[in-house]
């Protein structure tokens, strides 16, 4: 029996709008009910150009779309990112974003890179249970306590769509965190199509607790009593007892609260279970503040709704998580013997962003994908560092230095770690995600900075290039602003390194023009890197 045309479009550029030289913030959200009704009418805008063009899109026969986020410029400009299903199963690769005009017409040349395939039938010739059972083998000695969840998608991520199982195994790591691993079969063959980490993760080691002196936005109780929720932002820190399980959800662990409104020691290895929950919530909210007030984002996935942020996860946790299963942030204590609380300022904006990541583009974490998953945690992790300009914890090109001195990463010269990259190659995208992501980092740094020798905030730097030019930086407010509307209005989950820089050149002419110095800096930047 023959099945519907499945029609899938990996990467879209559709009407690419240039505006002047002035930034363009979303749409205030003082006006909710006017920015409801706008939204509302582009979205129904969208769907009509996709049905419209439904060749350009990939768009046929038993697809519905969802629509994920929408970015509305100041000029009128709209840009609605669409997820979609074909057949009531989720399309793995098949996202896509319109942008149009005020009107609601597609502007500018229109280019969609369409794949086509009959999919034979949409029952899986390998079935689920022995699929769930090949997982958890694969899975052994990386999860304990595991258990699989199959699901049936169409996998379109590498341009050629067919029936897959993705099968979440869930369970507990090594050092007794929540742990879950996720692999791709095909529903056909059998064979393995590729694995990665459940979680969004970066590794850490802390010698002391971070910020110092501050104040701590807390809400009082009925009893008198203060409870560390954040009455401005809604989120709360909780106490998850050392919880060992994968079924961490926002409701578990014990809610911190104090009778005095006075928290913590600001000791290493505090006994003083509130300590670590002061850098934590301290550090969400300057997270929150920054997302907010720097590109007007209001929350993860600006909906306005706080996270639950969780200390005291697993025994001897050297880490920190973001999980979208629980819209959680996950931290541990360190080893017990040299590593304290995994709660600094530039690690928590990492996790966290990965949150704004996911509710976003939603790069997969493979690949060169992967790279720039890990890369913009990094990348925006580090601004939240600059944004709170905190004295205890100096802004720097230095990622987690302050929870593993000297440092985890660093930006101008990445293969400094002795494993990430600083310069794309054909091999960059085998790399674990932690290292290839080097390569959007040093892009980063020299777009900020520029090459060669620079002392910045007491810290040395010498950046070099990979094609020997010099680059002229132009600041890392104008280059983070240049990345956060890549990452929003232009990338999807499978783009890649040579797609990121189409990403930034179309971001950074729309905020500054295409003959702007922060668009030739972008655009040099990137050759920097071997990425052309």
């Amino acid at each position: 029996m023959s099945r519907p045309l499945l029609a899938l479009s990996a990467m879209v550029a559709a009407g690419v709008i240039t505006t002047g030289a002035t930034a363009l913030p979303a749409h205030s959200q003082t006006d909710p009910v006017r920015h409801s009704s706008v939204r509302d009418t582009a979205i129904s805008h969208a769907r009509a150009n996709v049905t419209r063009h439904a060749g350009t899109f990939g768009f046929g026969a038993g697809q519905r779309l969802h629509v994920k986020d929408v970015v509305l410029d100041a000029d009128g400009t709209q840009h609605v990112r669409f997820e979609r299903t074909y057949r009531g199963l989720p399309v793995v690769g098949g996202d896509f974003v319109v942008h149009q005009k005020a009107d609601g017409s597609l502007g500018g040349s229109t280019r969609a890179r369409a794949h086509a395939v009959r999919l034979a039938s949409v029952t899986p010739a390998v079935g689920a249970k022995g699929t769930a059972a090949g997982a958890l083998k694969r899975a052994h000695g990386l999860v304990r306590d595991a258990k699989s969840t199959p699901e049936l998608i169409v996998w379109a991520a590498d341009g050629t769509p067919r029936l897959a199982w993705r099968t979440t195994v869930q369970g507990v790591g090594d050092k007794g965190q929540p742990h879950g691993e996720v692999f791709v079969t095909d529903a056909t063959t059998g064979k393995a199509i590729e694995n990665y980490d459940a979680e969004r993760e970066a590794t850490g080691t802390g010698h002391s607790e971070y910020t110092g002196d501050v104040a701590v936005d807390t809400t009082q109780q009925a009893d008198g009593s203060f409870a560390l929720i954040d009455p401005v932002r809604g989120h709360v820190t909780k106490d998850a007892h050392n919880l060992s399980s994968s079924s961490v959800k926002s409701s578990s662990g014990t809610l911190f609260t104090d009778a005095d409104n006075v928290w913590g020691d600001g000791r290493k290895f505090s006994t003083d279970r509130a300590t670590a929950a002061v850098d934590a919530h301290v550090n969400t909210a300057e997270t929150f503040d920054y997302y907010q007030k720097t590109f007007g984002r209001n929350g993860i996935k600006n909906d306005g709704r706080g996270a639950t942020v969780f200390v005291h996860v697993g025994t001897h946790w050297d880490n920190a998580q973001w999980s979208d299963a629980c819209f959680c942030m996950m931290t541990g204590d360190g080893d017990g013997v040299t590593d304290p609380e995994q709660v600094d300022l530039d690690t928590m904006g990492h996790e966290m962003t990965h949150g704004v990541t996911s509710a976003t583009a939603n790069l997969r974490y493979s690949g060169e994908s992967g790279g720039l998953n890990e890369a913009t945690s990094d990348i925006l992790g580090t601004m939240v560092e600059w944004y709170a300009d905190n004295p205890v914890d100096t802004p720097d090109y230095l990622f987690s230095d302050q929870s593993t001195p000297p440092w985890l990463r660093r930006f101008d010269k990445p293969s400094l770690d002795g494993r990430s990259a600083d310069c794309w190659s054909k091999s960059v995208g085998r790399l674990d995600v932690h290292y290839s992501s080097g390569v959007a980092n040093h892009w980063f740094y020299l777009a900020s900075e520029g090459s060669g020798a620079k002392t910045v905030n007491g810290v040395a730097y010498n950046s070099p290039t990979c094609n020997g030019s010099t680059v002229t930086g132009i600041g890392n407010q104008k280059a983070s602003a240049i990345w956060y509307r890549a990452l929003t209005v232009y990338m999807t989950s499978t783009t890649d390194y040579k797609g990121a820089r189409t990403a930034t050149l179309n971001a950074a002419k729309d905020l500054y023009g295409a003959s702007s110095p922060e668009y030739a800096a972008t655009a040099a930047a990137w050759s920097a890197v071997s990425v052309s």
